[in-house]
């Protein structure tokens, strides 16, 4: 249960990133170890390309020091996304955190 709660935790953080500019992999694991998150290609791959295949990041390739990277930008569908997540968050964060 926690790991689909990283999950899409890790989700609104790709697409917060690909918001402000254009990522990819390596620079997210970097990002994302950054902040406590430990995500292995193995998962982080596979999410970028789901959240390609949903229409939430555009994907292009440029080629950088002689190999193809991959990069991702937002989709107009992905900040509609973002924003929900971001209520989401705020709603479950006054509601956790709140004193008693």
């Amino acid at each position: 249960m926690l790991r689909d709660f990283f999950l899409g935790s890790i989700k609104i953080q790709i697409l917060y990133h690909a918001d402000v500019e254009p990522v990819y992999g390596a620079y997210l694991m970097e990002e994302l170890s950054s902040h406590g998150y430990s995500i292995s290609p193995g998962t982080l791959y596979p999410t970028l390309k789901s959240l390609h295949e949903n229409n939430l990041l555009h994907k292009y390739e440029e080629t950088v020091n002689g190999k193809k990277r991959k990069y991702y930008t937002i989709t107009e569908e992905g900040r509609r996304v973002l924003e929900e997540g971001k209520q989401q968050v705020r709603e479950l964060a006054e509601e956790v955190l709140h004193d008693k």
